[in-house]
């Protein structure tokens, strides 16, 4: 597929997409602003994060936050299957994936903790990646079909989904409950204006909660502090400006909430792995080329 790897392209006739890649040569560290599920096949090769280099093996899962880099090294007839989702839309018409525990802690709790950069891997058995990058193949047709086949689409994330999330090994130990009522008010408070200078005991006034028990609550449920979260949420927001505006970095940083620029570069970096200028620089290196994993 030929497009950029930038949100408002790649999606432009939805909020998710797939391919089915085979790599025989490098692919060179690349940013994203939207979220990318990497399910690995059959092949050789090396995945390269900010936590460093290692070897693939067939069933590795990889999930990618917006704002995360990655890239692939020495491969050979090595199978990636792509399923990516709209960062926008992961607010909007997929925040329901939100309200499943499961999904919840693959693609916002596990690449979100910190240290992660963004980045987390699950194993699942070859079995499950060869019944997950089917799914995904047939996405990619479902995606080409004309007309438009949105609900087969969603149908396919889903599987793939359910499919990763049964397949982990270890697989939890056990069911994880829903999110509390109180959290997920203050997600959805702090996502809908991250650039506001929120405070941890304005947030639980907000749900007439002690702000020591809601931080608690969400150390629980999203794994972060209240703050912590705000800053991912920043910093996740900030990617997409980069990528996608001509804001200045400094702009880009008050956007977000973040006015000072020493105080933007220096949080960025912590949680996305390259200061500001390097994230634009990888994200616009790559934006003529077709997509890669």
């Amino acid at each position: 597929m030929l497009s950029t790897l930038h949100e408002h392209v790649l999606f432009a006739r939805g909020p998710i997409w797939g391919g089915v890649h085979r790599l025989s040569a490098d692919v060179e560290s690349h940013a994203h602003d939207f979220l990318e599920i990497a399910v690995i096949g059959p092949g050789r090769g090396r995945h390269v994060t900010s936590q460093g280099e290692r070897e693939v093996r067939p069933g590795d899962v990889f999930f990618l936050r917006p704002g995360a880099w990655h890239g692939f090294r020495d491969c050979a007839e090595l199978t990636v299957a792509n399923c990516c989702l709209s960062a926008q839309a992961l607010r909007a018409e997929l925040a329901a994936l939100y309200d499943i525990a499961m999904l919840r802690r693959l693609l916002w709790i596990d690449p979100t903790a910190p240290g992660t950069h963004g980045v987390a891997v699950a194993a699942v058995g070859e079995a499950a990646a060869e019944e997950a990058i089917a799914e995904i193949s047939e996405l990619e047709r479902d995606l080409a079909a004309t007309p438009a086949r949105p609900g087969r689409v969603l149908g396919r994330l889903v599987t793939v989904l359910g499919v990763v999330a049964d397949g982990r090994d270890p697989a939890p130990a056990a069911v994880e409950p829903a999110i509390h009522p109180a959290v997920a008010a203050t997600v959805a408070r702090i996502e809908g204006t991250p650039a506001r200078q929120w405070r941890l005991d304005e947030l639980a006034r907000a749900v007439n909660l002690d702000p020591t028990y809601l931080g608690r609550l969400f150390g629980q449920h999203i794994g972060l502090t209240p703050m912590n979260f705000l800053a991912r949420v920043r910093a996740e927001r900030a990617a997409t400006l980069l990528a996608q505006s001509t804001l200045s970095v400094a702009q880009v940083g008050a956007a977000v909430g973040w006015d000072d620029p020493t105080y933007f570069a220096r949080r960025f970096r912590a949680l996305v792995g390259l200061t500001p200028s390097e994230y634009r620089r990888r994200s616009h290196a790559v934006a003529t080329r077709p997509h890669q994993p």
